[in-house]
């Protein structure tokens, strides 16, 4: 009998996700009915989602084995007293190499100091300081999950000496790892590059604040393609005024999209991105979902399950 399968991610990802779903499920052999109506719960063997879906309450399907959740960040649904099924995170290795290609591009062009280039092409020969080798400039990065550690690795590869920090300890080859505040406050300590790979939870809101951002060297980046309350607004826009910041580069923010008067949209220390380091792609993520149902039908271990006590 065919398993049964319900896209209740936003409705306008149903035409580019119905034949990827459909050819990922071929290739793993599952029989299946893909749906993105369910006129019986209860028959709803898996539920693919994405926050903005169309299901707030997970009640009616009393059958549905797990919630395979599009989009890496759960902190909008994982709070739903209706879902009690398993709930499971997005984990796409072509989001992870997105990511790692964002952070390094950034990283990059700070370093280098691209931007005097760039943007002023005014005829003036500006033939001024020479950057610092990558191995002299310490980057921090807070959050070593997948893909903070992706990061890490890539930049280790240019030689950039990296810390990393993560709530509970991890040891990662080539990065001084940390954890716990004391650890946070050593990472963070005379660092030259911050980079925010966190989950949003209440733990981690504004982690990013004054006094840490005074334990970064004069003159630091910051870079946030995590999550948007990891930082205190008011507290980087300080820092920036200050000069203990130079630039920061934001993908993502408290409210999005990011309103037009917003003050981001009109520092000249600040870069805004629009929330596209890294996005689910519909081919591979694919990917990933069949092979949790997969798992599921054969009884072993679901990946990237989301601990409800800890939001991710």
């Amino acid at each position: 009998m065919p398993i049964r399968i319900l896209f209740a991610a936003d409705p306008a990802d149903w035409p580019d996700y119905q034949p990827a779903l459909t050819q990922a499920l071929k290739e793993a052999g599952i029989d299946a009915i893909l749906s993105d109506t369910a006129p019986d719960p209860a028959s709803v063997d898996y539920i693919v989602f994405s926050p903005g879906g169309t299901i707030r309450d997970f009640g009616p399907y009393v059958n549905t084995k797990a919630v395979l959740n599009l989009w890496a960040g759960v902190e909008r649904i994982v709070g739903n007293q209706t879902l009690t099924q398993p709930l499971c995170r997005m984990v796409d290795p072509a989001m992870t190499e997105t990511m790692v290609e964002y952070v390094v591009g950034h990283v990059l062009r700070h370093h280098l100091g691209m931007d005097e280039h760039i943007l002023h092409q005014d005829g003036v020969w500006r033939h001024g300081a020479i950057p610092p080798l990558a191995r002299e400039r310490p980057v921090a990065i807070l959050g070593m999950g997948e893909l903070g550690q992706a990061v890490a690795r890539a930049l280790l590869a240019l030689n950039f000496p990296v810390r990393g920090w993560s709530r509970t300890p991890r040891e990662v080859p080539g990065v001084a790892t940390d954890h716990g505040a004391e650890g946070l406050a050593r990472v963070l300590t005379g660092a030259q590059v911050v980079i925010l790979l966190m989950p949003n939870t209440p733990d981690t809101a504004n982690t990013l604040n004054a006094e840490r951002l005074a334990l970064l060297a004069p003159g630091a980046f910051v870079i946030n393609p995590g999550r948007g309350p990891l930082i205190d607004d008011d507290a980087l826009v300080a820092a920036l005024d200050g000069g203990q910041l130079a630039h920061a580069t934001l993908d993502v923010f408290r409210v999005e999209p990011l309103p037009s008067d917003h003050p981001f949209w009109h520092h000249p220390k600040v870069t805004v991105t629009p929330h596209i380091a890294a996005q689910t792609r519909p081919d591979t993520a694919s990917r990933v979902v069949v092979e949790n149902i997969r798992r599921a039908e054969a009884g072993e271990p679901l990946l990237h399950l989301v601990d409800r006590q800890r939001g991710y």
